[in-house]
């Protein structure tokens, strides 16, 4: 018990600089969006986006419970955010906005599948997952006739789906894994051959 304790504190402590640089350039990111400075907002939340990925891509490995609290909850929210401030600041209403945000919302997509395929993250696919669920509820209630709340349920339930079938395996044990086999052939013969 004492060392899954200090495990997770040393990983939280890790993570730590970063977390708390990521706080204050999300409370600077807050206090901007508010008085409509949108354009400023969108930079810090660039600047974020690049602090969370450098925290992601140097602990990638740790704890669940401080990965999803610490790194890949606020990457999936600061990846959403510049999709979301981006469209506010750059009065994406006409249809060429709406053209280009119907077709930069399956990033949201590639981006979720990318960590599920290459880090088999499945905390940042259920949050992305959560996060098209918000877009497409949103979209939704804004404009029924429209395509963009379609898309997002669809790459909701194609992260979701997706996410399930990567955490099958780490809550069965492994168990389901293609290829390997489940007896060696030689322990499987061996009480049957005869050595005398």
């Amino acid at each position: 018990m004492l060392g899954l304790c200090y495990s997770s504190f040393r990983a939280a402590a890790s993570v730590g600089s970063h977390f708390i640089f990521n706080n204050l350039l999300h409370f600077a990111f807050v206090m901007l969006f508010v008085r409509s400075h949108f354009v400023w907002a969108e930079l810090i939340l660039i600047i974020n986006f690049f602090n969370l990925s450098s925290l992601y891509f140097r602990h990638p490995t740790s704890p669940r419970f401080v990965h999803l609290a610490a790194v890949s909850g606020p990457l999936a929210w600061a990846f959403v955010a510049l999709y979301w401030n981006g469209a506010i600041a750059f009065h994406a209403e006409g249809l060429f906005g709406r053209i280009l945000a119907n077709v930069a919302v399956w990033g949201i997509l590639v981006y979720g599948l990318f960590f599920l395929v290459t880090f088999k993250d499945y905390t940042i696919g259920f949050s992305l997952s959560v996060l098209s669920a918000s877009l497409g509820v949103g979209q939704f209630l804004r404009q029924v006739i429209a395509f963009q709340w379609i898309f997002a349920f669809t790459i909701m339930a194609t992260l979701f789906v997706a996410t399930f079938v990567i955490t099958l395996p780490e809550i069965f044990g492994g168990r389901f894994r293609r290829g390997e086999t489940v007896v060696a052939e030689d322990q499987e013969r061996a009480p049957l051959l005869d050595d005398n």
